[in-house]
Protein backbone atom coordinates (compact mmCIF):
# COMPACT_ATOMS: atom_id res chain seq x y z
CA UNK A 1 0.00 0.00 0.00
CA UNK A 2 1.57 3.37 -1.04
CA UNK A 3 1.71 6.51 1.09
CA UNK A 4 -1.28 8.23 -0.58
CA UNK A 5 -3.46 5.16 -0.04
CA UNK A 6 -2.41 5.02 3.62
CA UNK A 7 -3.31 8.67 4.09
CA UNK A 8 -6.72 8.17 2.47
CA UNK A 9 -7.34 5.13 4.65
CA UNK A 10 -6.31 7.07 7.76
CA UNK A 11 -8.57 10.02 6.90
CA UNK A 12 -11.53 7.73 6.22
CA UNK A 13 -10.96 5.87 9.47
CA UNK A 14 -10.73 9.11 11.50
CA UNK A 15 -13.96 10.38 9.94
CA UNK A 16 -15.66 7.12 10.84
CA UNK A 17 -14.37 7.17 14.42
CA UNK A 18 -15.48 10.76 14.84
CA UNK A 19 -18.89 9.87 13.39
CA UNK A 20 -19.63 6.98 15.74
CA UNK A 21 -17.84 8.09 18.90
CA UNK A 22 -20.75 9.93 20.52
CA UNK A 23 -23.43 7.34 19.55
CA UNK A 24 -21.21 4.56 20.89
CA UNK A 25 -20.70 6.35 24.21
CA UNK A 26 -24.46 6.94 24.52
CA UNK A 27 -25.21 3.31 23.72
CA UNK A 28 -22.64 2.10 26.24
CA UNK A 29 -24.22 4.30 28.89
CA UNK A 30 -27.74 3.12 28.09
CA UNK A 31 -26.65 -0.52 28.03
CA UNK A 32 -24.92 -0.18 31.40
CA UNK A 33 -28.01 1.55 32.83
CA UNK A 34 -30.23 -1.28 31.59
CA UNK A 35 -28.02 -3.89 33.21
CA UNK A 36 -28.05 -1.95 36.49
CA UNK A 37 -31.85 -1.68 36.41
CA UNK A 38 -32.22 -5.40 35.76
CA UNK A 39 -29.82 -6.25 38.59
CA UNK A 40 -31.62 -3.92 41.02
CA UNK A 41 -35.06 -5.29 40.15
CA UNK A 42 -33.83 -8.89 40.32
CA UNK A 43 -32.34 -8.25 43.77
CA UNK A 44 -35.61 -6.72 45.00
CA UNK A 45 -37.58 -9.68 43.64
CA UNK A 46 -35.30 -12.26 45.25
CA UNK A 47 -35.37 -10.41 48.59
CA UNK A 48 -39.15 -9.95 48.44
CA UNK A 49 -38.93 -6.17 48.55
CA UNK A 50 -41.00 -5.66 45.41
CA UNK A 51 -44.12 -7.48 46.61
CA UNK A 52 -45.95 -4.43 47.94
CA UNK A 53 -45.59 -2.23 44.88
CA UNK A 54 -46.26 -5.18 42.54
CA UNK A 55 -49.49 -5.93 44.36
CA UNK A 56 -50.61 -2.30 44.45
CA UNK A 57 -50.15 -1.81 40.69
CA UNK A 58 -51.94 -5.02 39.71
CA UNK A 59 -54.88 -4.29 42.01
CA UNK A 60 -55.06 -0.72 40.67
CA UNK A 61 -55.74 -2.17 37.21
CA UNK A 62 -58.78 -4.13 38.46
CA UNK A 63 -62.29 -3.29 39.60
CA UNK A 64 -62.02 -2.98 43.43
CA UNK A 65 -65.39 -4.72 43.82
CA UNK A 66 -64.40 -7.62 41.56
CA UNK A 67 -60.71 -8.35 40.99
CA UNK A 68 -61.56 -10.68 38.10
CA UNK A 69 -62.75 -7.63 36.15
CA UNK A 70 -60.00 -5.36 34.71
CA UNK A 71 -60.71 -1.63 34.61
CA UNK A 72 -62.21 -0.26 31.43
CA UNK A 73 -64.84 -1.51 28.97
CA UNK A 74 -64.67 -4.90 27.27
CA UNK A 75 -63.05 -3.49 24.14
CA UNK A 76 -60.06 -2.37 26.22
CA UNK A 77 -59.62 -5.92 27.51
CA UNK A 78 -59.83 -7.27 23.96
CA UNK A 79 -57.34 -4.66 22.78
CA UNK A 80 -54.95 -5.72 25.56
CA UNK A 81 -55.07 -9.30 24.27
CA UNK A 82 -54.29 -8.05 20.77
CA UNK A 83 -51.36 -6.00 22.03
CA UNK A 84 -49.95 -8.82 24.15
CA UNK A 85 -49.98 -11.08 21.07
CA UNK A 86 -47.48 -8.70 19.45
CA UNK A 87 -44.94 -9.91 22.03
CA UNK A 88 -45.65 -13.61 21.59
CA UNK A 89 -42.90 -15.92 20.37
CA UNK A 90 -44.86 -16.97 17.27
CA UNK A 91 -45.49 -13.38 16.12
CA UNK A 92 -41.95 -12.22 16.84
CA UNK A 93 -40.33 -15.18 15.11
CA UNK A 94 -42.64 -14.77 12.11
CA UNK A 95 -41.68 -11.09 11.91
CA UNK A 96 -37.99 -11.94 12.29
CA UNK A 97 -38.03 -14.61 9.59
CA UNK A 98 -39.96 -12.29 7.27
CA UNK A 99 -37.31 -9.60 7.81
CA UNK A 100 -34.48 -12.08 7.31
CA UNK A 101 -36.09 -13.28 4.08
CA UNK A 102 -36.34 -9.72 2.80
CA UNK A 103 -32.69 -9.02 3.67
CA UNK A 104 -31.54 -12.17 1.90
CA UNK A 105 -33.51 -11.27 -1.23
CA UNK A 106 -32.03 -7.75 -1.02
CA UNK A 107 -28.57 -9.33 -1.07
CA UNK A 108 -27.83 -8.37 2.54
CA UNK A 109 -27.13 -11.88 3.77
CA UNK A 110 -24.66 -10.95 6.47
CA UNK A 111 -26.94 -8.48 8.22
CA UNK A 112 -29.77 -11.01 7.81
CA UNK A 113 -27.74 -13.60 9.70
CA UNK A 114 -26.89 -11.01 12.33
CA UNK A 115 -30.59 -10.20 12.92
CA UNK A 116 -31.43 -13.88 13.21
CA UNK A 117 -28.66 -14.53 15.73
CA UNK A 118 -29.59 -11.43 17.77
CA UNK A 119 -33.26 -12.39 18.12
CA UNK A 120 -32.74 -16.12 18.65
CA UNK A 121 -29.92 -15.40 21.10
CA UNK A 122 -32.27 -13.16 23.07
CA UNK A 123 -34.88 -15.94 23.14
CA UNK A 124 -32.34 -18.34 24.65
CA UNK A 125 -31.26 -15.69 27.20
CA UNK A 126 -34.88 -15.09 28.23
CA UNK A 127 -35.42 -18.82 28.79
CA UNK A 128 -32.26 -19.02 30.90
CA UNK A 129 -33.40 -16.12 33.09
CA UNK A 130 -36.81 -17.69 33.63
CA UNK A 131 -35.26 -21.02 34.61
CA UNK A 132 -32.79 -19.36 36.96
CA UNK A 133 -35.26 -17.17 38.89
CA UNK A 134 -38.31 -19.49 38.57
CA UNK A 135 -40.69 -16.87 39.99
CA UNK A 136 -44.36 -17.90 40.31
CA UNK A 137 -46.98 -16.03 38.32
CA UNK A 138 -49.29 -13.55 40.13
CA UNK A 139 -52.18 -15.22 41.92
CA UNK A 140 -53.97 -12.07 43.03
CA UNK A 141 -56.26 -11.95 40.02
CA UNK A 142 -57.45 -14.41 37.35
CA UNK A 143 -55.18 -14.64 34.32
CA UNK A 144 -56.78 -13.32 31.15
CA UNK A 145 -54.15 -14.96 28.93
CA UNK A 146 -52.72 -18.47 28.90
CA UNK A 147 -49.25 -18.83 30.46
CA UNK A 148 -46.90 -21.79 30.60
CA UNK A 149 -43.56 -20.56 31.96
CA UNK A 150 -42.07 -18.81 34.99
CA UNK A 151 -42.81 -15.15 35.62
CA UNK A 152 -39.44 -13.36 35.89
CA UNK A 153 -38.54 -11.66 33.68
CA UNK A 154 -41.47 -11.12 31.35
CA UNK A 155 -40.59 -12.99 28.17
CA UNK A 156 -43.07 -10.95 26.12
CA UNK A 157 -41.53 -7.68 27.36
CA UNK A 158 -37.95 -8.84 26.90
CA UNK A 159 -38.44 -10.38 23.47
CA UNK A 160 -40.51 -7.45 22.18
CA UNK A 161 -37.73 -5.09 23.30
CA UNK A 162 -35.09 -7.24 21.60
CA UNK A 163 -37.00 -7.81 18.38
CA UNK A 164 -38.63 -4.43 17.83
CA UNK A 165 -35.59 -2.42 18.92
CA UNK A 166 -33.28 -4.55 16.78
CA UNK A 167 -35.51 -4.24 13.73
CA UNK A 168 -36.20 -0.57 14.44
CA UNK A 169 -32.48 0.08 14.63
CA UNK A 170 -31.93 -1.81 11.38
CA UNK A 171 -34.59 0.25 9.61
CA UNK A 172 -33.19 3.46 11.09
CA UNK A 173 -29.69 2.66 9.86
CA UNK A 174 -30.71 1.98 6.27
CA UNK A 175 -32.43 5.38 5.95
CA UNK A 176 -30.54 8.67 5.89
CA UNK A 177 -33.39 11.01 6.91
CA UNK A 178 -33.36 11.86 10.62
CA UNK A 179 -37.16 11.99 10.78
CA UNK A 180 -37.39 8.39 9.56
CA UNK A 181 -34.77 7.25 12.05
CA UNK A 182 -36.71 8.84 14.92
CA UNK A 183 -39.97 7.38 13.62
CA UNK A 184 -38.69 3.79 13.46
CA UNK A 185 -37.00 3.92 16.87
CA UNK A 186 -40.02 5.63 18.44
CA UNK A 187 -42.39 3.04 16.98
CA UNK A 188 -40.19 0.22 18.29
CA UNK A 189 -40.25 1.69 21.81
CA UNK A 190 -44.01 2.28 21.67
CA UNK A 191 -44.70 -1.35 20.69
CA UNK A 192 -42.38 -2.61 23.42
CA UNK A 193 -44.09 -0.42 26.02
CA UNK A 194 -47.59 -1.46 24.94
CA UNK A 195 -46.76 -5.18 25.11
CA UNK A 196 -45.33 -4.84 28.63
CA UNK A 197 -48.29 -2.88 29.98
CA UNK A 198 -50.71 -5.41 28.50
CA UNK A 199 -49.02 -8.23 30.44
CA UNK A 200 -49.70 -6.51 33.76
CA UNK A 201 -53.22 -5.51 32.73
CA UNK A 202 -54.04 -9.13 31.88
CA UNK A 203 -52.76 -10.25 35.29
CA UNK A 204 -50.12 -12.66 33.96
CA UNK A 205 -47.05 -10.73 35.14
CA UNK A 206 -45.90 -8.70 38.10
CA UNK A 207 -44.89 -5.14 37.11
CA UNK A 208 -41.30 -5.87 38.15
CA UNK A 209 -41.26 -8.77 35.68
CA UNK A 210 -42.06 -6.31 32.91
CA UNK A 211 -39.50 -3.70 34.01
CA UNK A 212 -36.81 -6.37 34.19
CA UNK A 213 -37.83 -7.67 30.76
CA UNK A 214 -37.61 -4.20 29.27
CA UNK A 215 -34.19 -3.60 30.85
CA UNK A 216 -32.74 -6.96 29.80
CA UNK A 217 -34.19 -6.77 26.30
CA UNK A 218 -33.01 -3.21 25.69
CA UNK A 219 -29.53 -4.05 26.99
CA UNK A 220 -29.29 -7.06 24.68
CA UNK A 221 -30.51 -5.00 21.70
CA UNK A 222 -27.95 -2.29 22.50
CA UNK A 223 -25.19 -4.88 22.75
CA UNK A 224 -26.20 -6.24 19.34
CA UNK A 225 -26.26 -2.71 17.91
CA UNK A 226 -22.72 -2.06 19.19
CA UNK A 227 -21.53 -5.33 17.67
CA UNK A 228 -23.18 -4.32 14.38
CA UNK A 229 -21.34 -0.98 14.43
CA UNK A 230 -18.06 -2.77 15.09
CA UNK A 231 -18.68 -5.24 12.27
CA UNK A 232 -19.70 -2.46 9.88
CA UNK A 233 -16.45 -0.62 10.55
CA UNK A 234 -14.63 -3.78 9.49
CA UNK A 235 -16.93 -4.33 6.48
CA UNK A 236 -18.10 -7.67 7.86
CA UNK A 237 -21.74 -6.57 7.52
CA UNK A 238 -23.27 -4.03 5.17
CA UNK A 239 -22.73 -0.35 6.11
CA UNK A 240 -25.40 2.23 6.89
CA UNK A 241 -27.18 3.86 3.97
CA UNK A 242 -25.04 6.59 2.47
CA UNK A 243 -21.98 5.48 4.42
CA UNK A 244 -18.86 5.12 2.36
CA UNK A 245 -16.98 1.89 2.72
CA UNK A 246 -13.45 2.00 4.00
CA UNK A 247 -10.80 1.87 1.25
CA UNK A 248 -9.78 -1.59 0.23
CA UNK A 249 -6.22 -2.75 0.80
CA UNK A 250 -3.83 -2.21 -2.06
Amino acid sequence: MNRDALLRYRDALMRQLHRVELPVLILLGLGAAGICVFAAVADAVVEGGSRAIDTAIIVAMRNPANLSDPIGPLWVEEMARDLTALGGVAVLLLLTFATVGYLVLADKRRIAMFVLVAVCGGLVLSALFKTTFDRPRPELVPHLSHVYSASFPSGHSMMSAITYLTLGTLLARIHKRRALKIYFLGLAMLLTFAVGISRVYLGVHWPTDVVAGWAAGASWAILCWLVALWLQQRRVVEPEAGEASAPAKA
